[in-house]
């Protein structure tokens, strides 16, 4: 059975409506949702009704500036997904090749500012990073349809499907769509299907994996041998001086067969 993933819902001052969001994934089948807290800087001059549903909180940097993206800073660390959605072509160059970051968000409400090239889009394939489609700015408007349609489409021709996440940056129930629906949908962009049912399923599981291997010291797992095991292994004892080695000594002795027979 497919686990389906909207890792970029909206997120409300109101609760109640945040809840009716949350509530409306979970009955259209999606098992996980990410509510997204959207971080500009300026520049310088819960449960389902029909199942339960996992909540995570991700933090967007819309990002005009490479100072913006600061890796060490405390705030960051309350998150469970980091992505950027960077504004030119060199931000999303170093976004794809050396940000430590889980989504590259893709522009959908305007013009791409920068086009896509092979080779930073390979490196954040290599890497692990997913880029996102949303499509709740296609449902509001009909240029803004233009705008995902088109920049979707270049998109998948530049990473032939790979690593894609399409999510819906819902802000109201209506807006959101059911697995299938997006499936469909997907199939515009560009995708085929299988890398179409990928984009809310493996590919968005793929994205929570590596955001908890980025959060766990680098993904360094250690491991410690118990009292036990190191009782169990003990060391042969060491051979006396004049004694020739065990192997050696064991060729050296005559079998039981071939031994001499007694005298008569």
């Amino acid at each position: 059975m497919s686990v389906f993933m909207d890792l970029n819902l909206s997120p409300s001052g109101d609760q109640t409506r945040l809840r009716a969001l949350v509530e409306t994934a979970a009955h259209l089948g999606f098992s996980t949702v990410a509510i997204n807290h959207v971080f500009q800087p300026t520049a310088k001059k819960r449960q389902g009704r029909s199942r339960p549903i996992r909540v995570l909180n991700r933090l967007t940097i819309v990002m005009s500036d490479a100072a913006h993206f600061r890796p060490a800073a405390a705030e960051y660390r309350g998150f469970d997904l980091l992505a950027v959605q960077p504004t030119t072509d060199k931000l999303f160059h170093a976004a794809c090749m050396t940000y430590d970051v889980d989504i590259v968000c893709i522009p959908v409400t305007e013009k791409l500012p920068f086009l896509f090239k092979r080779a930073p889009v390979n490196g954040a394939v290599d890497r692990g990073v997913v880029f996102e489609l949303s499509y709740s700015a296609a449902i509001r408007d009909s240029t803004l349809r233009r705008y995902t349609l088109a920049n979707a489409n270049a998109l998948v021709e530049a990473c032939r499907g790979k690593n894609v996440i399409v999510s819906s940056a819902a802000e109201k129930p209506l807006e959101l769509r059911g697995p299938c629906d997006i499936t469909n949908l997907a199939l515009l962009f560009g995708l085929c299907d299988g890398d179409a049912k990928a984009a809310i399923s493996s590919s968005c599981r793929s994205a929570v994996l590596h955001a908890e291997t980025r959060r766990t010291a680098s993904g360094a797992i250690s491991t410690l041998r118990s009292c036990s095991d190191s009782s169990s292994q003990q060391e042969a004892p060491p051979a006396a001086a004049g004694d020739a080695p065990v192997a050696k000594r064991a060729k050296l002795d005559p079998a039981p067969h071939l031994a001499p027979p007694p005298p008569e």
